[in-house]
């Protein structure tokens, strides 16, 4: 278990009585996953910054110069910050975006980032953690190097930044246009195409950036403000220094802003931002942020937060509480509302449309969200939910089938699949309202039928696998398309397309067509129909040049959710499908070799990376659901806590806390298309779910500790209750189910 280091945070201080009354923001702690332990760990690739649930900006500092990893671009283990950008990526394995940076200092003008591990370098400062807060909506640091205090808040579309400089010191404020990921990467490279830095009068400025990076190209349009006047200015365009110029353009901007802080009272700078134009910025500013008065904005973050957690009510330890809260917290960080006030948005085809409902959502992590962060959203923000699918149909419009990883409004290709099909096609089946169930199956169809990077559907149908010689990943690929074919052939189920369904479900049991007998694996395969050779089931493969991603033929052995009866019958029976996860669970890895994502081990199950989340729950379909029940409760209580090194890997866009929300509360969606949640080990007290038409499902927990892992009883809606299972029905009813728990196993409950 990793060691834990709690963050005192007065914040998070309160009664456990009648949450739902309460202020729940006191629970969540930004700092949860923005660092590790250690080198050998990872992080979870989180950021402390204030921002609104799914809002476009997320003004958080950065403490490298130029961030790479964590992808998030703050790391707790870091001494210096380099300043404050409006855009991060929450929880990702790459990095981008690291938009506009602010950074206000005293004494010498320096326009140049400096070293981070150089003190005194550049226009960076050195920090203390016991000298910076954190909470939904709000972040606070003293620069040590200038003495300077940084408030930093959020609107939907803007920033709104607070210095207090100290006395009797002439302030500068850094605007750094050239602030970006790491522009020396091999991959995804960055580039700044051109930018413009403008002097509109003594307390405007505007400008603009056109880069490359992980978003293949993105426009970034901000208007700010500043409460004081600028005295002077200096602006550099690489090694060229403007005194007093009104404009500069180039592809690496710096600008230097000097103020009269003598007196010691603050200088705000309000901030909005656009992908459309400097026009849309303003009126995003002014619309969001119209007056000088900071701590209102403040208010109505954390009012929009508490809103946000509300949706969920829950009684447990303090750090079950952090834990559960803070999760619900970066599961809302994204996706990100491109769209501006008036509802503009760039399309993925770089032409500008409205939206008719003011949203346009990116940041779409779907081989990480689709397995319980897009299901849980279904349950407690259906209406989100929508918007999410809707905005996915635009890249259909133009691209003729649906996001992989979508960035800023642009597919990055990044991971496998085509997950999205799961998205809508179990927001169709739940009956999420606002979603047009013909659009969704000409969308999902296409994505299955038009050949595109990374799903060769010419090889699928010719081979019914994909071979290892023709596209790398193989094994990967053909069982995550295995199962997106079979959420396709549910929807054409649904609509009566008879041939249709044939089709994919005969499809979805291509998986078949890689496993060896005689290893008892999923395996890669030539397209000669050879096994790859040499084989190690040990052997771990990352994006590319290797049958599996990010995992080996242990972590990928399971993944067939759509049929687990089918892995049941290629191994012989429950029985040795049990044995076999005995195996993997206690199996040590000695090799040298793993990928970089692979964390969180109990035996060869990886926590720290998706592939590994559903296994815990495969015990119920074995007979053996206390075993389930033991490994469920093992992740809850040793591979999450509340320091800055909660996470056991990178966070995923909420799909880390998301694991965590759902089997805190006792269930968990193995298939996250078939509406059915497996039940685990609950280690709440009790939780409630406010639902969206007034109606609440509640859980709750007779004897809860960490010692009582196992289930003894259950009651659902006051009936004994025998299934491992229940369905979205039982939960969109509303009602209640009871768990009763104990030290030792009733091995009776739950087996059929």
């Amino acid at each position: 278990m990793k060691k834990k280091f709690i963050i005192p945070i007065a914040a998070f201080i309160g009664s456990a009585m009648n949450l739902h009354a309460q202020n729940l923001i006191q629970y969540v702690n930004p700092f949860i996953g923005t660092g590790a332990v250690d080198a050998s760990s990872l992080s979870g690739s989180n950021f402390p910054g204030a921002t609104v649930p799914f809002g476009l900006v997320q003004l958080s500092p950065d403490t490298q110069a130029g961030p790479d990893d964590p992808a998030s671009g703050y790391n707790y283990n870091d001494k210096t910050i380099v300043g404050f950008s409006h855009t991060h990526l929450s929880g990702t394995g790459v990095s981008d975006l690291f938009d506009v940076l602010l950074m206000p200092t005293t004494g010498e003008i320096k326009t140049v980032p400096g070293e981070t591990d150089k003190p005194g370098s550049g226009y960076q400062s050195a920090f203390s953690h016991k000298e910076e807060s954190a909470k939904p909506g709000y972040y606070q640091v003293k620069l040590s190097d200038y003495n300077i205090n940084v408030e930093l808040t959020a609107t939907a579309h803007s920033g709104l930044h607070r210095y207090t400089f100290p006395q009797g010191n002439e302030g500068h404020v850094i605007l750094d246009m050239n602030h970006s990921l790491n522009k020396k990467r091999g991959y995804w490279q960055c580039k700044i195409i051109d930018a413009q830095i403008r002097q509109v009068d003594d307390k405007t400025i505007e400008g603009y950036r056109i880069i490359t990076g992980w978003a293949q190209l993105r426009k970034v349009y901000f208007y700010a403000q500043f409460s004081k006047p600028v005295l002077s200015n200096e602006m550099v365009d690489g090694n060229h220094v403007y005194q007093n110029n009104s404009i500069v353009n180039g592809g690496n901007l710096r600008a230097a802003f000097n103020f009269d802080t003598k007196d010691g009272s603050p200088l705000l700078v309000k901030v909005g931002l656009s992908e459309v134009s400097i026009d849309n910025a303003r009126e995003n500013l002014q619309t969001e942020i119209p007056a000088w008065d900071f701590d209102k904005v403040v208010a109505d973050a954390q009012s929009q937060w508490e809103k946000a957690l509300d949706k969920i009510d829950i009684d447990g330890t303090l750090e079950q509480k952090q834990i559960f809260y803070t999760g619900i917290y970066h599961a809302f960080t994204q996706p990100n509302n491109l769209a501006d006030v008036n509802g503009d948005y760039m399309a993925s085809d770089y032409t500008i449309h409205k939206a008719a409902d003011k949203t346009n959502y990116s940041t779409f992590s779907l081989w990480d969200t689709y397995r319980a962060a897009n299901p849980l959203y279904a349950i407690i923000a259906p209406d989100k939910a929508a918007g999410f699918v809707r905005s996915m149909f635009r890249q259909y419009e133009t691209y003729g089938y649906l996001p992989i990883w979508q960035l800023w409004g642009e597919e990055n290709y990044c991971m496998i699949g085509n997950h999205a099909i799961p998205v809508i096609v179990d927001a169709v089946l739940k009956g999420i309202p606002g979603i047009d169930i013909n659009e969704a199956y000409a969308a999902v169809k296409a994505s299955s039928t038009v050949s595109h990077p990374g799903s060769p559907f010419d090889l699928w149908d010719k081979y019914h696998y994909m071979p290892e010689d023709k596209q790398s990943q193989s094994v990967s690929i053909t069982l995550e398309m295995a199962y997106d074919d079979w959420c396709v052939a549910q929807l054409a189920k649904k609509l009566g397309k008879t041939d249709d369904y044939n089709y994919f479900i005969q499809r979805s049991e291509n998986y078949k067509n890689v496993y060896d007998a005689s290893t008892g694996f999923f395996r890669g395969k030539k397209s000669d129909g050879s096994w790859l050779t040499p084989f190690n089931p040990m052997s771990y493969g990352g994006n590319g040049g290797y049958p599996y991603t990010e995992a080996n033929a242990w972590q990928y052995l399971w993944y067939v959710p759509q049929d687990i009866d089918g892995i049941i019958s290629l191994f012989g029976d429950k029985e040795k499908f049990a044995e076999k996860l005995d195996t993997f669970f206690t199996l040590k890895d000695t090799s040298s070799e793993k990928n970089g994502n692979a964390s969180g081990f109990i035996g060869q199950y990886a926590h720290g990376n998706e592939p590994s989340h559903h296994i815990t729950y495969l015990y119920n379909y074995a007979g053996q659901p206390w075993k389930t029940q033991y490994y469920v409760s093992q992740v809850l209580n040793t591979l999450y806590n509340n320091s800055f090194s909660g996470y056991s890997g990178n966070e995923d866009c909420g799909q880390m806390s998301s694991w965590y929300i759902f089997s805190a509360m006792g269930f968990y969606p193995v298939n996250p298309a078939n509406g059915i949640y497996d039940i685990g080990s609950p280690i709440l007290k009790n939780a409630v779910i406010h639902l969206q038409d007034g109606k609440t499902f509640t859980v709750t927990v007779k004897n809860a500790s960490t010692e009582n892992k196992y289930i003894q009883s259950v009651k659902l809606n006051g009936k004994a209750y025998n299934k491992t299972l229940i369905t979205h029905r039982d939960i969109e009813n509303g009602g209640t189910l009871d768990f009763v728990m104990a030290s030792k196993p009733n091995k009776k409950w739950g087996v059929k």
